[in-house]
């Protein structure tokens, strides 16, 4: 067997029907137990000596800032060559590695003086890099070099790449600008920041109302504070139809403090793309992507919409569930109830079989064999971590070695967000000054229940696939060993980002795989393949309209980042879901203010469809007949993922599939949308 660190058997059946579990299953389905050790020292967060208390985040930043002045002043005095992209590369790491730290540690410490260091990190490194934007002398030092062809003609593509990428930074800033609009394109940046952490964190907290305003037979399904009850999110499950109409009318209900804010952040991107040459925010965003320009979405969206049949696939059962008219609030109750009568796919019938440390094993199973590389569990040291349940993996190649870690951030505990994450910590690059290869650092956040002392944590189908996603984001920055950390895993353009992770989704659902780890956690017995067969049917009911609601959420995001439309982003909202979704817009709801995605993914919203569509292509063509094939793993890692952003999205497609050219021309079958 080619994997060195292949298990003799992920499962197997012992007395008394228990199961027995490889180091990385038990890891995962055993509860957190740590020994105190009061003389072990405090190695600070990812063994970042200074992060050993919050005081230490200041400690680092000067540390980087210190660092950064020194690097651009030897960037602006060396010759133009290699060198100049080694220490522009360099003097992004400095920054990154403290801010990207910081910006996981803001969100998801549960110490608030952690939180409140690591925002202030935030801010202060987020100003600091837009005035190297729009530092005039550090862009010269990149300009000499890409205005000689001479010395052009000798860089390596990756090299080359990384420096047109550094200079599109520079261009989208506004360095062509004279000194007055130079420093009114830094202004709005630094506005900006203010604004993007004002809507996002605004976007998440629950609003409430008089428990008065509700009937009191209600008041049990939401969340009580005093005299009022507090809603925090839409009740999509509930079978009630009033309980998911309150939530809905409540959760959704406009805040005005925070419809401005959304309101001047719009201004403030598409002031800030006029001024620095763009005709919308849209363009600006959209350069080096797949997609390229705002028209190419819209067309693609607009060409999906049409495509696509049964639209409204949910107004039949809901005249046979006695709903006179399908609202908002129905469609994810009814899709999914509709796919439980169909199939019986009550998720408390898969869970048994699905234990997190058996999903765990089931993925080390996959990349051992897809690509030689194995999880191993690590005891964090003192420190290092921010909970007591946070787990770390080495993740190990059969011949190259220790190539990066992944710290498992998998409960939900109060106060953190309740969302799947994948976070960059630190990313690879080849590093001159010392010769050796940084490894990449990644969180993945998932908020899955805890262990009991009768049994692990077990997991709904939707989680398990969610938990493939998010590795799928791990596994880029893991492969993708480039020698620039400016174009890390990750770090490639949006709407090839989510291929990978997509991709895994696919894994997920095939019986092939899913035989290999799918097993119940008292007895042993396989997951059966009919179970598998009926959630995989299940998917594609009610898919149509899953998909249009994606198509309106992207279109959304378009206009809003096109140019002013002279209406308010309510009045845009309700044509929009007239147009593109069918369902009745709800008078006094502003959905618009919980559409986080507006901040990390402005104008970017489409990604994800265009991402199904090309991790799609790449199933069909080259795993669905096999999808454990060694071969095609290799060919897959060389082709898409070792990349990075160090090359041309569309290229890597090409490398893999010859169903590339939908870009250009939108034949995109609907089936590439539609879940498997």
């Amino acid at each position: 067997d080619r994997c060195i660190f292949q298990h003799r058997s992920l499962l197997t059946h012992v007395r008394k029907h228990l199961t027995t579990w490889s180091p990385v299953g038990a890891a995962f389905n055993a509860r957190p137990h740590r020994k105190l050790d009061l003389f072990e020292k405090n190695v600070g967060l990812f063994g970042v000596p200074e992060l050993n208390c919050p005081a230490g985040f200041q400690v680092a930043t000067e540390n980087a800032l210190k660092n950064t002045e020194r690097l651009v002043e030897k960037a602006c005095s060396w010759s133009p060559g290699v060198q100049t992209v080694q220490c522009f590369d360099q003097l992004s790491d400095e920054l990154c590695k403290v801010a990207d730290l910081a910006d996981f540690i803001k969100v998801a410490h549960p110490d608030p003086s952690f939180r409140e260091a690591a925002e202030k990190t935030c801010i202060e490194i987020g100003t600091v890099v837009e005035k190297l934007n729009t530092n005039v002398e550090l862009c010269k030092s990149l300009k000499n070099l890409l205005d000689n062809p001479d010395i052009v003609a000798q860089l390596d593509p990756d090299t080359k790449r990384v420096a047109e990428l550094f200079m599109f930074d520079f261009e989208i800033s506004g360095i062509h600008l004279d000194d007055k609009l130079r420093k009114e394109a830094v202004g709005l940046h630094v506005k900006l920041l203010d604004l993007n952490n004002e809507f996002l964190v605004g976007s998440h907290m629950p609003n409430r109302i008089a428990k008065s305003a509700i009937p009191e037979h209600l008041h049990l399904h939401y969340a009580a504070e005093g005299s009022f009850i507090q809603i925090g999110g839409m009740h999509a499950d509930s079978p009630s139809d009033l309980v998911r109409e309150i939530a809905y009318r409540v959760y959704l209900y406009p805040n005005a403090e925070l419809m401005g804010c959304l309101e001047e952040l719009l201004k403030c991107r598409y002031k800030l793309a006029t001024l620095v040459g763009y005709e919308s925010y849209g363009h600006r965003a959209l350069k080096g992507t797949m997609a390229k320009t705002p028209e190419t979405v819209m067309s693609f969206l607009q060409l999906l919409t049409d495509k696509l049949s049964d639209r409204y696939g949910l107004q039949c059962f809901s005249q046979k569930k006695n709903v006179p008219e399908l609202m908002p609030w129905d469609h994810p109750y009814l899709s999914g109830v509709l796919r439980a009568e169909r199939y019986n796919i009550e998720p408390s019938l898969y869970s048994p079989y699905l234990s997190l440390g058996s999903c765990m094993e089931g993925l080390n199973n996959l990349f051992c064999q897809l690509y030689g590389v194995s999880l191993m569990s690590e005891h964090p040291r003192a420190g290092e971590v921010w909970s007591k349940d946070v787990r770390k993996l080495a993740v190990v190649h059969e011949t190259e070695g220790l190539l990066g870690y992944i710290y498992c951030d998998f409960f939900h505990r109060q106060d953190k967000p309740h969302q799947d994450c994948h976070f960059t910590i630190r990313g690879g690059r080849q590093c001159q000054e010392t010769g050796q290869y940084q490894l990449p650092v990644v969180v993945l956040m998932l908020s899955l229940p805890e262990p009991t002392k009768g049994a692990p944590t077990l997991l709904t189908p939707g989680m398990m696939e969610n938990l493939f996603h998010e590795m799928g984001h791990a596994m880029h920055s893991m492969l993708g060993r480039t020698r620039y950390q400016h174009v890390t895993g990750t770090r490639c353009a949006t709407d090839f980002a989510e291929v990978p992770s997509i991709l895994m989704e696919y894994f997920a659902t095939d019986y092939r795989v899913i035989s290999q780890f799918a097993r119940h956690y008292e007895t042993g017995q396989p997951l059966p393949e009919s179970m598998v067969a009926r959630l995989c049917e299940s998917k594609k009911v009610c898919g149509a309209a899953d998909t249009q609601l994606q198509i309106f959420y992207a279109v959304l995001d378009q206009i809003y980042h096109s140019k002013p439309q002279n209406r308010s982003t309510t009045e845009i909202l309700k044509d929009m879901q007239q147009k593109f979704y069918g369902l009745p817009y709800t008078p006094n709801t502003a959905w618009q203010l919980r559409f986080s995605h507006l901040i990390g993914y402005g104008a970017k919203y489409y990604s994800y469809l265009m991402s199904r569509a090309v991790a799609s292509m790449v199933w069909k063509q080259c795993f669905v007949a096999d999808p454990l094939n060694r071969e095609m793993g290799e060919r897959y890692r060389r082709e898409m993922l070792a990349h990075g952003g160090a090359k041309e999205p569309m290229l890597m497609v090409e490398g893999m599939s010859k169903l590339f050219d939908f870009l250009i021309c939108c034949p995109v079958p609907c089936s590439y949308l539609l879940p498997f």
